[in-house]
C-alpha cells in the first residue's frame, strides 16, 4: 500500500477529528450540552455513530463521547523509517474521519442549518476551514440538497433494491472535467439504474452546480441525490449504508463488523472521486474502504490493488487523459465501465429505441403541470391500458400501430384520449399471467426520461414533458417501450408482441369496453381465489439479498408485505423461473386453521429463515407473526390500551398512539425478527378477510394513516360494509384527530368503537 495515501488519509483523519472537537467545544458554549441533535426523519439517531458505536446520540453533550473515540482511532504519521505497507492504520483513519464527519453534521443542524444553507467545508493547506454564516453572495449555495435521506424514501426504495432493479449505489465526490462530462458520467450511471449520490467540490465547483447547470433533474425521483457541495456531505451516503444493514439485515447499533460484512456482501456500491484528491478527501476514501466499497478516480493517485477489505482493487487510478478514448464522453462511459467492473454490481440493461434516457432511475419522475406538453387520463381524458392473450397467429411480433392523430394538434399542456392495447402470444403463455403482464406496463413506461404514468387499467395518468417532445418523443415510441420490456423481462412465456396505440374516438371507446369485460373477469376470478380454495401457497424470497433471515409466504388472500406481489404474481413467476424467488409450498396438514398453521407452512418458515423462525401464524399478529424486511408498505402494531391495532403507513411522518413515528417503529418490525404485536403489511391486505382474523380482524384498527384512509377510501368502504358497521372507518382515528393513547380513547369512547367492546387480546 501507497506510503502517500496513508499519509494523506492520516492528515485529513487528524485535522478533522480537531475541526469536530472545535466545533462541538464552540456549539456547546453557545447552545449547551443538553440541545437535541438529530437528522429529520430517520430512526436510527445519527445512523453511523449510531451502527459503529451502539450510542444513541440525542444531545450535543453525547457527542463528546464520540469525538474522544474518533480521537481515539487516529495514528500518527507514518515515517519513512518506520512505515510498513499495512492497511490498518489507514482504515482506522477512515472510521475516525466518518465518526468526526457525522459529528460536524449533527452539530449543523443543532444550529438548525438545512442543507441548502450549510457552508462549504473544505480542506486547505492542511487545515480545515468551517463556518456557520449562511452564505449570500454566491447564488450556487442555494441549490436545494437533501441532506440524510429520510426512513421512508429507504423504504420504498426497499423493493428496487432486492429485486435488482436498482443494483447499487455510486457516491460522486468532486467535479468533473466538464459539464458535458458529467451529464455523461451521470446518464450513464442512471441507464444501469444505479443511484447517484452527489457530494463535494474541486475549488468551489461541484457536480452538483454542473448537472443544474445543463439541465439535470436532482433529487429521490431521478436516483441523482444531492447532499451538499462539500466533502463532509458525503457521510450521509455512508449513513445510508449503515441504515441499509440495521433496516433489512435485521442488525443493531454497535455490531459494527457485521455492518460493514453486510455491505460488503450485499450493498454494490463505489465511490468516484472526480478531481483533485485534497486531504480530506482521502480520508474519507479510507472510510468508505472499511464498508468494502473501492474509490475509482480520475486523477493520478497512488492505487492499492491488492484485494481483501473490498471485493477486488482497493483503489483505482483512470487518469483521465490516460483512458483510450476517442473523445471525453466515450472516456465517461469507460470510467462508468470501470466503477462497475471493480465493485462487481450486476447490472442488467435492456436497449429500448427511443429518444430520451431510459432506465428505472426515472420511474418516480414527476413532470409537473408547467413542464407538460400533453396529458392522457386524470380530470380531462380517458386513458387505460389493456393486455390479452392471443393466438400466435394473430401477432405480428414488433408491430406498432398507432391508430388515430397523434398530439401534435393538441395545445400546449392540453389531453386527449389515449388507449395501448398489447397483444402477446407465447406457447407458454396463460390466461392468468395477462392481469400480472398488465401490471408492469407502470414500470416499464415509467423508465423513459419525461413520462409520468400513474394508475392502471381505465384510470391511468400519463403525461409527457416538453423536454421529451422536444426530443422527439411521440406515441410510437410507447409501442416501442412495451415491445422491448417484455420480451426482455418475460420473453420464457411471451414469444411475440405487438402494439395499438389508439386515439381514434370510436376504436377507443370499443376497446375500453372490451377491457372493462376483462377487468371485471380478472376480479371475479381473483375474488374466487381464498385460502382454502388453494392447496399451495408462495415463497417470496427476493428480500433475502437485504434481510437474510426473513420470508414472505403469500396466499391467495394475503399479499407480499411489499405491496408488489400477489399470489397470481408468485403464480406466474414460478412459471417463468422455476428456479427462482417464488417457489409452492405445499399446505399440507393443518394444525390450527383459525390461526393459520399448516405443517407445510411451518417447514418452509424453519427452512427459509436458516432455523430462525420456526413457525409463522399467517392470521396472527399476537402469536408468531410474519416476519418483515424492510420495504413493507404500512406496519401495524398493538396498542393495548385500546384492545386494538394502529396503522401507519411509510408516507406517514406524524407522530402515533405508540409515542414513535414509522421511522422508529419500523425498527422493531424489520429485519426478519419475528416480533409478537408488531408486523410490517401490505395495504391491500387490510381488505382481506384473513387480516388478522384470529385476533378479530378488521374491526380491530383504532388507528389509521389519514393517508391510507383517502387513498383506499374506496376499497375501505367495502370492508367496513363486510363488516356489517358502514360507518366503521368514521370511528377509526388517525393523526388529525389524536397522536397519543389518552386522545385515542376519548375518541374511541365518543364513538363507540367496536374494538372497546371485543375480548382482550392478549
Amino acid at each position: 500500500m501507497s506510503r502517500y495515501i496513508a499519509t494523506r488519509a492520516i492528515r485529513g483523519a487528524n485535522a478533522l477529528v480537531t475541526e469536530a472537537e472545535m466545533m462541538l467545544n464552540k456549539a456547546m458554549t453557545e447552545k449547551g450540552a443538553n440541545t437535541a441533535v438529530a437528522f429529520p426523519n430517520t430512526a436510527y439517531y445519527l445512523p453511523l455513530i449510531y451502527g459503529m458505536t451502539g450510542k444513541q446520540i440525542e444531545k450535543l453533550g453525547q457527542l463528546s463521547e464520540v469525538v474522544s473515540q474518533a480521537r481515539a482511532l487516529l495514528h500518527p504519521m507514518p515515517s519513512t523509517k518506520h512505515w510498513t505497507p499495512y492497511l490498518g492504520e489507514t482504515l482506522d483513519s477512515g472510521m475516525a474521519t466518518l465518526l468526526a464527519a457525522e459529528t460536524i453534521e449533527a452539530i449543523r443542524f443543532a444550529y438548525g442549518l438545512q442543507p441548502e444553507t450549510i457552508s462549504d467545508l473544505r480542506l486547505s493547506e492542511g487545515n480545515l476551514k468551517a463556518s456557520f454564516e449562511i452564505p449570500t453572495e454566491n447564488p450556487k449555495s442555494s441549490i436545494q440538497n437533501t441532506g440524510p435521506i429520510d426512513d421512508i424514501r429507504l423504504r420504498s426504495w426497499g423493493i428496487q433494491l432486492v429485486d435488482g432493479r436498482m443494483p447499487g449505489f455510486a457516491a460522486i465526490i468532486g467535479a468533473a472535467k466538464s459539464n458535458e462530462v458529467a451529464v455523461k458520467l451521470v446518464r450513464e450511471l442512471q441507464r444501469r439504474n444505479i443511484l447517484c449520490f452527489l457530494s463535494g467540490n474541486v475549488n468551489g465547483r461541484s457536480i452538483i452546480h454542473q448537472l443544474m447547470e445543463e439541465g439535470v433533474e436532482l433529487g429521490y425521483d431521478t436516483y441523482t441525490v444531492p447532499f451538499g457541495t462539500d466533502t463532509l456531505s458525503a457521510i450521509y451516503a455512508l449513513g445510508f449504508a449503515v441504515r441499509s444493514a440495521l433496516t433489512f439485515g435485521g442488525l443493531k447499533g454497535g455490531q459494527a463488523r457485521d455492518i460493514l460484512m453486510y455491505n460488503k456482501d450485499r450493498v454494490f456500491a463505489f465511490v468516484l472521486a472526480l478531481g483533485e484528491v485534497d486531504d480530506l478527501k482521502y480520508a474519507a476514501a479510507a472510510g468508505a474502504i472499511n464498508f468494502g466499497f473501492p474509490v475509482i478516480a480520475d486523477t493520478v493517485i497512488p492505487q492499492i490493488l491488492p484485494t481483501g477489505i473490498t471485493t477486488y482493487e482497493h483503489v483505482i487510478s483512470m487518469p483521465w487523459h490516460e483512458i483510450a478514448a476517442k473523445d471525453d464522453l466515450e472516456r465517461a462511459e469507460r470510467l462508468v465501465q470501470k466503477c462497475i467492473e471493480v465493485r462487481g454490481v450486476k447490472v442488467k440493461i435492456t436497449n429500448v429505441p427511443i429518444p430520451v434516457p431510459y432506465g428505472s432511475a426515472f420511474e418516480g419522475e414527476v413532470v409537473r403541470r408547467a413542464d407538460m406538453r400533453v396529458e392522457f387520463g386524470g380530470k380531462h381524458s380517458r386513458a387505460y391500458e389493456f393486455l390479452r392473450m392471443v393466438d400466435m397467429a394473430e401477432v405480428e411480433d414488433g408491430k406498432i400501430e398507432v391508430i388515430g392523430p397523434d398530439f401534435s394538434h393538441v395545445e400546449m399542456g392540453g389531453s386527449m384520449d389515449l388507449g395501448i392495447l398489447i397483444e402477446v402470444a407465447g406457447r407458454k403463455m396463460q390466461l392468468d399471467f395477462e392481469s400480472v403482464l398488465e401490471r408492469q406496463v407502470h414500470n416499464f413506461v415509467n423508465s423513459a426520461s419525461g413520462v409520468q404514468h400513474i394508475g392502471q387499467r381505465d384510470i391511468v395518468w400519463l403525461r409527457i414533458s416538453k423536454a421529451a417532445a422536444d426530443k422527439g418523443f411521440s406515441l410510437r415510441h410507447f409501442g416501442e417501450i412495451l415491445h422491448a420490456r417484455f420480451l426482455a423481462d418475460f420473453g420464457n412465456i411471451v414469444d411475440k408482441v405487438q402494439v395499438k396505440i389508439i386515439t381514434d374516438p370510436a376504436l377507443h371507446a370499443e376497446w375500453l369496453e372490451k377491457a372493462r369485460v376483462a377487468y371485471d373477469y380478472r376480479n371475479r376470478r381473483l375474488a374466487d381465489l381464498t385460502d382454502e380454495s388453494v392447496d399451495t401457497f408462495y415463497s417470496c424470497t427476493l428480500c433475502q439479498s437485504f434481510a437474510p433471515d426473513h420470508v414472505c409466504i403469500v396466499s391467495p388472500e394475503r399479499l407480499g408485505l411489499c405491496g408488489a406481489y400477489n399470489w397470481l404474481d408468485c403464480a406466474a413467476s414460478f412459471e417463468i423461473n422455476p428456479t427462482g424467488p417464488n417457489q409452492p409450498i405445499r399446505k399440507e396438514k393443518a394444525s390450527d386453521e383459525t390461526k393459520g398453521y399448516w405443517e407445510g407452512t411451518n417447514s418452509y418458515a424453519e427452512q427459509g429463515s436458516h432455523g430462525n423462525v420456526p413457525k409463522v401464524a399467517m392470521y396472527s399478529i399476537m402469536e408468531n407473526p410474519m416476519t418483515a424486511c424492510g420495504c413493507f408498505e404500512c406496519i401495524v402494531m398493538i396498542v393495548p390500551e385500546a384492545n386494538g391495532v394502529m396503522v401507519v403507513s411509510r408516507e406517514d411522518t406524524s407522530m402515533t398512539p405508540a409515542g414513535m413515528t414509522f421511522s422508529t417503529l419500523a425498527g422493531m418490525a424489520g429485519g426478519g425478527v419475528q416480533t409478537p404485536g408488531v408486523m410490517g403489511v401490505g395495504k391491500y391486505y387490510l381488505t382481506s378477510p384473513k387480516f388478522i382474523s384470529a385476533d378479530g380482524g378488521f374491526k380491530r384498527i383504532v388507528w389509521l394513516s389519514s393517508i391510507i384512509k383517502k387513498t383506499m377510501a374506496a376499497e375501505l368502504k367495502i370492508v367496513a360494509e363486510r363488516e356489517g358497521d358502514p360507518e366503521l372507518i368514521d370511528k377509526i382515528a388517525d393523526e388529525t384527530v389524536c397522536t397519543d393513547v389518552d386522545g385515542l380513547l376519548a375518541h374511541l369512547e365518543s364513538v363507540n368503537h367496536p374494538a372497546m367492546a371485543m375480548e382482550a387480546m392478549f
